[in-house]
């Protein structure tokens, strides 16, 4: 910490936490001032010089969203955190939209705070704010978790939603890249405009021109009337491409001609046509890898390349794998028979899967699950069962083929951002836990099963077991 004293404006209803809190900064230097509710706590910070405000979400008075309306009308230069243990998608993009500085979930670690505090004073004391979010949440978005990898991507989205620029998504397939999509639009500027949604991997390449940018009649053979492209049907709006990385060249030049002269021009016709569209693009490849091979255009690279969303593969936040369960049942339920309940042991046999399809994969698997429980409990057993009757324990030779070429992609992506890193280790450490993880769901963890399979001793199974987070 600087030799400056900042001023700290603590707000929290529980007396307990307040003090723990209150404590932690004064000894580390800062000046604080607690209340214990927020409307005092407001006052306080209306009238008095703070260099940050660190308020609870829920409070009687004025709750912390409320807070940071106000000081943000008011005070704009005056930056709030906000702590909450009731974290929901909707509370973290809602509140750095409304221009927190940042959000913590409770429970956390003090170290962690004090980095945020003193960041945030620091910009106080320059009278610098980092602004994000703002506007009315809607229940259609179903991004689901609480983990700190998911956390981050709420506060990214919060930061640029409502900012004019273009958005690239990057994750694992299944990783929830169109509901990020989705949430951008939704808590954007274009919220009451079209979202239009397109798959650029699903379209041939020869009929991808056209369902982007429309046609015209006797543009070819079977174009018996005009049709309008995806680009005019989000005009005002906001289009989301997905799986960018599969456009031919050829469109790949056709697009950044869009995206630069904001015109297109149907297929067979002559007339330019503006467009005032907000491009999200999201893809599960490397594209800085498919530039260095000529296999994308540098300048489309660029063009979409400034924010950039990235999306933790399931196996890394496992942590919410049983709020996901919970989410999909409820989803589902009704229309799929429902259960009584989920054993803890179901649940723990489920977070120690690979998930190679990620949280798609999940969905899917609840889905055979709530079909076969016919309303009783969600068993160990019953997860097996659901997870061998699709390719989710290994599925065809062709997914297995894809999944490790995007594997490898991942590995020489990292290895490239971070030359000291591996990407042959990487690799072979991501498919040593995965061999790990499938034998100790085909063996019910049975250690000298395991050993057998994989042609280890039974110590070595178990400290690989430890290495890779598995017991």
């Amino acid at each position: 910490m600087s030799d400056v004293t900042h001023r700290i404006c603590l707000i929290d209803d529980d007396v307990a936490a307040r003090d723990g809190i209150e404590r932690v900064l004064a000894a580390e230097g800062y000046d604080v001032m607690s209340y214990p509710d927020g409307g005092v706590g407001l006052a306080a910070a209306l009238e008095e010089d703070f260099d940050c405000v660190l308020t609870d979400l829920r409070m009687p008075g004025v709750s912390g969203l409320e807070l940071i309306d106000t000081l943000h009308g008011e005070l704009p230069n005056l930056p709030v955190i906000l702590m909450t243990a009731h974290g929901t998608t909707e509370t973290a993009i809602e509140a750095t939209r409304r221009g927190a500085f940042d959000y913590i979930l409770k429970p956390f670690e003090m170290e962690e705070l004090l980095r945020v505090v003193a960041r945030a004073a620091e910009a106080g004391r320059r009278g610098r704010t980092k602004v994000g979010f703002s506007d009315e949440t809607s229940p259609a978005v179903a991004l689901v978790g609480q983990s700190r990898g998911m956390q981050t991507v709420y506060k990214e989205i919060g930061r640029v939603a409502g900012k004019p620029v273009s958005v690239l998504i990057l994750g694992e397939t299944g990783t929830g890249k169109e509901l990020v999509a989705r949430a951008l639009w939704q808590h954007g500027e274009r919220k009451d405009k079209a979202f239009v949604a397109i798959n650029c991997a699903a379209i041939p390449s020869n009929l991808l021109e056209s369902e982007l940018f429309g046609h015209e009649r006797g543009a070819f053979t079977s174009a018996d009337a005009r049709r309008i492209g995806r680009f005019e049907q989000a005009d005002g709006g906001t289009l989301f491409l997905d799986e960018i990385g599969d456009l031919s060249l050829e469109t790949q030049a056709k697009l950044l001609r869009v995206l630069q002269e904001r015109v297109i021009t149907r297929v067979g016709g002559r007339e330019t046509i503006p467009v005032d569209v907000r491009v999200i693009a999201a893809t599960h490849r490397d594209l800085p890898g498919l530039v260095a091979a000529d296999k994308f255009r540098e300048d489309l690279w660029y063009r979409l390349n400034v924010v950039v969303l990235q999306l933790p593969p399931l196996r890394e936040h496992r942590e919410d794998i049983a709020t996901l369960v919970s989410h999909f049942i409820s989803r589902h339920g009704s229309e799929l028979g429902g259960v009584a309940s989920v054993q803890p042991a179901a649940i723990k046999f489920l977070a120690a899967q690979p998930w190679p399809g990620n949280v798609r994969q999940l969905e899917n698997v609840v889905k055979r699950m709530l079909l076969s429980a016919h309303g009783y409990a969600i068993t160990e057993d019953l997860v097996r069962t659901a997870l061998s009757q699709g390719p989710s324990a290994g599925g065809t030779a062709e997914t297995g083929r894809r999944t490790l070429a995007a594997l490898c992609e991942e590995a020489l992506a990292s290895a490239r951002r971070e030359p000291g890193l591996s990407a042959v280790n990487s690799v072979l450490a991501a498919v040593e836990r995965e061999l790990l993880a499938q034998a100790h769901a085909t063996t019910a963890g049975n250690i000298t099963q395991m050993a057998q399979l994989l042609g280890w001793s039974r110590l070595t199974v178990r400290e690989k077991l430890k290495v890779h987070g598995l017991r």
